[in-house]
């Protein structure tokens, strides 16, 4: 069975009555679902070694082993961590749900069961699962976008790996928690973007750009925000701020709008940080890598006028940490 033109979703059902196979069967096929059985948990743990499942509907009191013990071999091997598992259970059966859910459970369906509730139970979580390979796949596509915009410049895929991850590093350092420094690293690629509305002749020149021509060049920031305008999710808001200001600096000389201080959102403070870090310390057909002191010396000169002062500090201390990077993403 088919949604369009893509596989509907494959649910494993785990149970060692077969009656109540039968019975789940039953109401998942009517919803047009694929089915696959187990009537065991080392039979569950076989068939996810041969089969792609989006769900698992487990039973948790089995003999020889319980679904608890399923559950925490699928979690502990990366290849079925991330397979969703819902425990059904008896209510007369003495279970503790929290620790279903220490061991990675989603959620619990009491038998006997209600058509109706395995039904939105299933839905919710398989819409769950859309929803992250969407997100995943704008994460993909942001950074492919970046790339691109690099590769029509001067530099490389391997800058936007290299000062994504700076960005983060920088991030984490200056306070930003987890789940922000990683939406920072996720919308950097993007710093660039509009050098893809810059002329070849001038974006691939050789020498020095005429006052005229690099009066051309900085409208990249403003093509970049124009191609990210009106965004629709944060992460593309979060890029379109990028876009817009990592050409900004603190002392107010820098573009599109002068910003100055602190005017200058964060995310663009860093990634111009960053961003200048990775162009001084990598080698390049017009130029040989400056060697980190150098680099280093360079941007303490510049702090308090082209980059964040208390910015600079954190790069210095988080040193190690992007020299690892760098030689991880090397060209």
């Amino acid at each position: 069975m088919r949604i369009g033109n893509k596989p509907a979703p494959k649910i494993l059902l785990v149970d060692d009555e077969s009656s109540n196979l039968r019975v789940l069967r039953q109401v998942l096929q009517a919803a047009r679902y694929r089915l696959s059985f187990a009537l065991s948990g080392q039979d569950a743990l076989k068939l996810v070694e041969k089969e792609s499942i989006d769900l698992i509907l487990l039973d948790i009191m089995m003999p020889d082993m319980t679904g608890l013990d399923v559950c925490a071999q699928l979690k502990q091997n990366p290849a079925t961590a991330n397979i969703p598992v819902i425990f059904v259970t008896a209510l007369k059966d003495s279970i503790d749900e929290a620790k279903g859910f220490e061991l990675g459970a989603v959620d619990y369906i009491v038998k006997p069961i209600v058509p109706a509730i395995v039904l939105a139970r299933v839905k919710t979580h398989l819409s769950l699962i859309r929803a992250d390979e969407l997100h995943n796949t704008h994460i993909d596509l942001i950074q492919r976008l970046g790339r691109a915009a690099e590769y029509k410049d001067n530099e490389t895929g391997m800058h936007v790996q290299r000062m994504s991850r700076f960005a983060k590093v920088i991030a984490l350092a200056y306070g930003f928690c987890e789940e922000s420094a990683d939406d920072l690293m996720m919308a950097a690629p993007m710093h660039d973007i509009g050098k893809i509305g810059i002329a070849d002749n001038i974006l691939l020149k050789p020498g020095k750009l005429t006052e005229e021509e690099y009066e051309i060049m900085k409208t990249h920031a403003e093509i970049g925000g124009e191609i990210l305008s009106n965004p629709s999710s944060y992460l593309i808001e979060l890029a379109h701020s990028v876009a817009m200001t990592h050409h900004e600096k603190w002392d107010g000389t820098g573009y599109p709008h002068g910003l100055s201080g602190e005017n200058i959102p964060i995310e663009g403070r860093i990634v111009a940080l960053v961003d200048v870090f990775d162009a001084l310390t990598s080698a390049r057909p017009y130029k040989k890598a400056w060697p980190v002191e150098e680099a280093m010396n360079y941007i303490k000169e510049q702090s308090g006028k082209h980059f964040d002062p208390a910015l600079v500090p954190l790069l210095q201390q988080e040193l190690p940490r992007l020299l690892n990077i760098q030689k991880q993403f090397a060209e």
